[in-house]
């Protein structure tokens, strides 16, 4: 799978741009701030409906603009499909699929992503909720219905927290309470049982792909953390237990203190963990293994609709210039047979020499083809 055409209209620093990409390894070069981020911001928009840089959409919209809108030519499984997505402030997103109205998430998957940032330091030491993103990113990509499971859960807990709220200032009917009580049980079980299998997947490629990044070193590993007890045949009832037993505190505290909001993912090099222990060496091979095992397990994975171009578009922004040399060559090495890589540098030499591909020049929003 590759993405052939890329189409935005006022998105980010783009007042309008129509490019072609070509297979294999593309690589934007230009100085700070002239927008290389930008055009694979919009690659991995098309695919997740959600930017790898900032939390809200009103920031992709160019300044002074209405709207913007980002779409794209896919080659996928020997066909062409066309997508679209119009953002507006304080509206819902519209979408196209081919010559015909979408609904926005019918195009979640369809163009796959993995996205490596210089950011993704914060996947070894950061806090949880930057792993738990991780996981919640990697399930919905190899299951997109699950984005509908994560909304709803969010929605819940909010309401839920507001009822907590109101129970700590007021009496309330608590038997409202145990209505939400089921809903925040039925849906945070499914998200911890999508993590653990999602998990269980991940970690041999993970694993395997820390050993080529740091050869020689101690193993890796990943645990899935959680104050339920994850070998519950029964993830909801253990999880409505676990709200029943807490009750009382969560009423004085007016907050949810159990379900997979509150879940986080142990990285481990041998006996030690990853936080707090590991090298910035090390930490940048644990945040990479965690890229090129998602990519791995969702080019194995093949896609949510079982077609056997599954193989994601892998976008490395802004991060040669983060590595060393050996890290360098040995993600070089990696990549090297991949079907699309897109890179963003600041300096042509940050990429190693092994990536030979198209080269363009990015200069205040000018994106020109380098001979």
């Amino acid at each position: 799978m590759h993405v052939a055409h890329l189409q935005l209209a006022d998105f980010r620093s783009y007042p309008e741009l129509d490019l072609a990409l070509d297979a294999s390894v593309t690589t934007f070069v230009g100085s700070n701030g002239q927008g290389k981020t930008n055009l694979v911001e919009a690659v991995r928009y098309l695919s997740t409906l959600s930017s790898h840089r900032v939390a809200s959409d009103a920031p992709l919209i160019r300044a002074g603009s209405e709207r913007a809108v980002v779409g794209a030519k896919v080659v996928k499984g020997g066909r062409s499909l066309t997508l679209e997505v119009t953002i507006q402030p304080g509206k819902a997103k519209s979408a196209r699929l081919g010559r015909a109205a979408a609904r926005p998430r019918d195009l979640v998957g369809i163009v796959r992503t993995v996205v490596f940032a210089p950011e993704d330091l914060a996947l070894v030491k950061g806090d949880p909720s930057v792993r738990r993103a991780f996981m919640d990113e990697l399930c919905v990509a190899l299951a997109p219905v699950h984005a509908g499971v994560l909304a709803d859960y969010d929605r819940v807990v909010r309401q839920r927290t507001s009822l907590l709220k109101t129970a700590r200032v007021a009496r309330a009917d608590l038997s409202v309470l145990d209505i939400w009580d089921e809903k925040l049980a039925d849906l945070g079980g499914k998200i911890v049982a999508a993590r653990l299998a999602a998990l269980a997947a991940l970690s041999p490629y993970a694993a395997t792909a820390y050993e080529d990044v740091a050869p020689g070193s101690a193993a890796f590993s990943l645990t899935y953390s959680s104050a339920l007890d994850t070998s519950s045949a029964d993830l909801a009832a253990a999880l409505l237990a676990a709200m029943s037993e807490r009750r009382t505190q969560e009423i004085e505290r007016g907050v949810c203190l159990v379900g997979p909001h509150r879940d986080d993912v142990e990285i481990a090099i041998g006996d030690l963990p990853a936080k707090g222990y590991a090298s910035h060496g090390e930490s940048w091979s644990c945040a990479l293994a965690l890229r090129l095992g998602s990519y791995d397990l969702l080019t194995a994975d093949g896609g949510p609709d079982s077609q056997a171009d599954g193989e994601p578009v892998l976008i490395l922004d802004d991060v040669f210039a983060e590595l060393d040399a050996g890290r360098r060559a040995a993600l070089a090495a990696r990549i090297d047979s991949a079907s699309q890589v897109l890179i963003t540098a600041a300096v042509a030499e940050d990429v190693p020499a092994a990536l030979t591909g198209s080269v363009f020049e990015v200069s205040s929003g000018s994106v020109t083809r380098r001979d």
